[in-house]
């Protein structure tokens, strides 16, 4: 079996670092709107009127799922190749500890409040609305924290 040239494995990191990058910008800039715009509040307000779909019309999953898989594989291969080629292993450490800390906050918003306000049937109280908005306005901002860590490590873990 042949081994790849070096230029084959160089276009490879540039796809896979690309994939990461553009990514991450997406996932940053996707919950920077969701937060301008309120989407928590907006799903809640529309909740009467719509189907309790997971991927219904106005899901924000609709919008993320696609992007999950070349992100998160872009930025492991991206990060594996930093490491193995001599890049700042702190930052390389610091990039995968802070993507991880995104999706365990993604997850936890998505569980915790986009099931109840996308799948529910009965009415939700003022005060449930309530809990649920603060929930994900301040797990969306320890979220984008870290997502503004990893971006900035990621740029720093290569190779210099």
């Amino acid at each position: 079996m042949r081994n790849p040239s070096r230029k084959q494995a160089a276009r490879s990191r540039t796809v896979w670092s690309a994939a990461a990058r553009l990514g991450q910008l997406h996932w940053f800039f996707g919950n920077v709107y969701e937060a301008m715009v309120d989407m928590p509040r907006l799903l809640a307000d529309a909740r009467p009127n719509r189907a309790p779909e997971l991927l219904g019309s106005g899901s924000p999953l609709r919008y993320y799922l696609p992007v999950v898989p070349p992100t998160l594989a872009g930025t492991a291969a991206t990060l594996i190749d930093d490491w193995r080629s001599g890049g700042d292993r702190r930052a390389v450490v610091t990039a995968a500890a802070s993507t991880v800390v995104a999706v365990v906050l993604t997850v936890h918003l998505v569980r915790t409040v986009n099931l109840t306000l996308l799948r529910g049937k009965e009415p939700l109280s003022a005060e449930e609305v309530r809990k649920l908005l603060q929930t994900w306005h301040r797990g969306n901002l320890a979220r984008l924290a870290a997502l503004v860590v990893a971006m900035w490590a990621l740029r720093r873990s290569a190779a210099r």
